[in-house]
């Protein structure tokens, strides 16, 4: 059996168990739903932040992601909640803007920015499993840690395949359609979008033979058990991992909860 090889101490987060990554964010991230105030997100945020920059393998494009666009997210949220929010249930102290009848007081503008930062700190925890783990990874793990039926697992498995696959072929696509010539304009796009649909679903369907054709010359279901061939194992570094990470999200809880709720 294979192992899968260990990833260097700068950028942990892909040696790591998928399960382990998965799993461990998922108490903090169903939390975070209930709470109301700043600072908590806030926190979690920057957790979340400094694990993805200190252990995962951030690309250009990743990175304008989470200090660009994440924060333009939370900004455009926090002015549509703030908008939406029902002026009768807060406090009128504060008042940010006026135009004629209607006025934005700042209590709205605060929820607005709670529940932005609410949003985007969910999402960043679940970043550390979507941007470290491959699909295929995951199944495997499924199946050799959780005890998923390898039929679901491997299923899984060819069907991650299918995407990489589709988007090699629809690129082949796109290139003869190049050669044959072009007509330009909105409307050509959308006929060559159509033109591009019926032989894409036709290597979908030789695909999906193929596949199910070596499934069955290899016994696929014919027994309860198979022998694995990448082996995705559970380490002492994923017990640390889980222990750390619960740990700093209750240390966080306990300093900042009480004083959301």
């Amino acid at each position: 059996m294979t192992a899968v090889p260990a990833a260097g101490p700068a950028r942990f987060l892909h040696g790591l168990n998928p399960l382990a990554k998965l799993l461990t964010p998922l108490p903090a991230m169903l939390l975070l739903i209930f709470v109301r105030d700043l600072a908590t997100p806030l926190a979690f945020l920057v957790l979340a932040y400094a694990l993805l920059l200190a252990g995962a393998r951030i690309t250009a494009r990743t990175l304008v992601m989470l200090l660009v666009v994440v924060p333009a997210l939370v900004a455009i949220m926090t002015v549509g909640f703030a908008l939406w929010t029902d002026p009768a249930g807060i406090a009128h102290d504060v008042v940010v803007l006026r135009i004629g009848d209607w006025t934005l007081y700042g209590a709205a503008v605060l929820i607005g920015l709670a529940t932005g930062l609410r949003l985007a700190s969910i999402v960043a925890l679940a970043l550390i499993a979507g941007l470290t783990t491959t699909g295929q990874d995951l199944a495997r793990s499924l199946v050799q840690q959780l005890r998923v039926p390898y039929r679901v697992g491997y299923t899984a498995i060819a069907a991650f395949r299918f995407v990489p696959r589709f988007r090699r072929e629809l690129e082949v696509i796109r290139q003869a359609h190049r050669v044959r010539g072009q007509a330009r304009g909105p409307l050509a796009a959308l006929g060559r979008g159509f033109g591009y649909t019926v032989p894409l679903l036709a290597g979908a369907i030789r695909h999906a033979e193929r596949v199910a054709l070596a499934m069955d010359a290899r016994a696929f279901g014919a027994y309860p058990d198979r022998t694995e061939r990448h082996e995705v194992p559970f380490r002492t570094r994923d017990t640390v991992f889980i222990v750390l990470l619960l740990a700093a999200s209750a240390a966080l809880f306990a300093v900042f909860w009480p004083w959301g709720l």
